[in-house]
């Protein structure tokens, strides 16, 4: 499938997440105009270096892979600029980039978790349950002065649980995607709870 690509730097959008996304660049203004008349979802990927950093061609700076982004809500302001909302979906792979719009799309696969190949589906679903209540008590550990808000917002699925982990920690947008790229599910989360004893003193 081609979909636009709205590159961020330090973002990278998990299944399940809702974020709120400030459009302002004329080239994402014609890529939300488009994706409102389509009703398809575009992708968020990574930039890896900026302008200043490297000479390289916009589509060698940014990373090939990536998470559609559904359109939830725009809220147009006066100035021609919008306030999107965005939900997370399936990641995937970039196969190859296309610069002929304003904006840069790709032709992408989409990249779902494998399955374990160790366990049956009920002791990988065991499993992943028990190694997202693991990560989500040592969040709440982390952050007993937040631990009621974190409980609130905090979800049930494992899935879920990882992408909320994810956006809350102060990982860096390197260590984000590679919990983005992790192979299975107990692998991201596995890779998300050894990120917590290091990186997380406190959580915004």
């Amino acid at each position: 499938m081609r979909v636009p690509l709205f590159p961020l730097p330090n973002l990278v959008l998990f299944p399940g997440v809702v974020l709120p996304l400030y459009v302002f660049e004329p080239r994402y203004r014609t890529l939300l105009a488009d994706v409102q008349a389509s009703g398809e979802p575009f992708g968020i990927v990574r930039i890896l270096q900026t302008s200043k950093e490297s000479d390289l061609p916009f589509q060698d700076r940014v990373s090939r892979v990536g998470t559609l982004a559904h359109l939830r809500h725009a809220d147009p302001h006066e100035d021609g600029t919008s306030t999107i909302i965005i939900a997370g979906g399936e990641r995937f792979q970039v196969q190859a980039f296309h610069t002929d719009h304003p904006y840069l799309s790709a032709d992408v696969a989409q990249w779902p978790l494998a399955a374990e190949a160790e366990l049956n589906p009920l002791e990988a679903e065991q499993a992943a349950q028990a190694t997202a209540r693991e990560l989500l008590s040592a969040l709440l550990r982390l952050n007993p002065e937040n631990t009621d808000a974190l409980r609130a917002a905090a979800p049930d699925d494992p899935l879920l649980i990882a992408s909320f982990a994810a956006s809350v920690l102060p990982l860096s947008g390197e260590a984000r995607e590679d919990a983005l790229r992790a192979r299975t599910l107990l692998d991201r989360l596995g890779h998300l709870l050894a990120q917590v004893p290091t990186t997380a003193k406190t959580l915004n």
